[in-house]
């Protein structure tokens, strides 16, 4: 697998900033750019030079998801696959995580998100979570750190109507730190890195550690079970007929199943 520069890495200021860079996709994630983050995370971790991760997109899309047709060609199969290695990787980070979100943040662009520590949205940034509209599952430990967040109800609504909402509705279920100006997310995104990397660096990696620590093994858990069924949904005619109503550009008919 090669990302071709589909994630570009550089470390600057005790800062590795990992960018997702493909706009002609809208900065879909296929195998390879999930094996780069997974790879680029790890080596975070144990570089002690590095202190701070910070991801972002471009500055019209952040991730508009998974690229279905590089998904549905070659599935996760197991925990060694770049899905899973990424999930893995950016839950289980030991050192801050930051993100700089622009315009479209969909399926995994979201659920990420909750694996950030500090996360920055522009004014215009659009956030959907449209798994259960793809006959698929959640993923990412969002059906534990959704309701942890924000309740059951609203994450109920966010998973199962997966409806696109707002960065002042993320803002305020707590999806995001704070909402700035289009041209200034990566600014800010960017002095917040600073700031964690001038901390001192074990009691910052100590004080992630406990806040994580009374969810840290169900969420192993839950991303474990929800990567299980989300394969296993793969397979389903409900996918089938999600994907192929995507690929005809029609509505969906899910009446025939039950």
């Amino acid at each position: 697998m090669n990302s071709a520069g589909l994630i570009q890495s550089e470390t600057s200021e005790g800062i590795l900033t990992l960018r997702i860079n493909r706009p002609d996709k809208k900065n879909a994630l296929n195998l390879a750019m999930y094996q780069s983050l997974a790879d680029g995370l790890r080596q975070a971790d144990s570089d002690d030079k590095i202190r701070v991760i910070l991801i972002r997109g471009g500055d019209e899309c952040f991730t508009s998801g998974n690229d279905l047709a590089d998904f549905l060609s070659s599935p996760p199969t197991g925990p060694e696959s770049p899905v899973m290695q990424f999930l893995d990787a950016i839950s289980e980070a030991r050192k801050p995580v930051v993100a700089a979100v622009n315009g479209l943040a969909v399926g995994v662009g979201v659920t990420m998100l909750l694996h950030c520590d500090l996360a920055y949205a522009g004014t215009t940034a659009s956030f959907q979570m449209p798994f259960v509209n793809l006959g698929l599952c959640p993923e990412a430990g969002s059906t534990l750190l959704l309701p942890r967040i924000m309740g059951h109800q609203r994450a109920a609504e966010l998973l199962l109507l997966g409806e696109p909402f707002n960065a002042e509705k993320a803002h305020s279920l707590g999806i995001i730190t704070e909402i700035c100006q289009d041209a200034d997310v990566l600014t800010t995104a960017r002095n917040k890195a600073r700031q964690l990397a001038a901390q001192p660096a074990a009691a910052l990696r100590l004080a992630k550690e406990l806040l994580k620590r009374d969810y840290a093994a169900p969420l192993r858990e839950t991303i474990a079970e929800e990567g299980r069924q989300f394969v296993a949904r793969l397979k389903s005619p409900e996918a089938a007929e999600a994907l192929q109503a995507f690929m005809q550009r029609r509505k969906p008919d899910f009446s025939k199943f039950s």
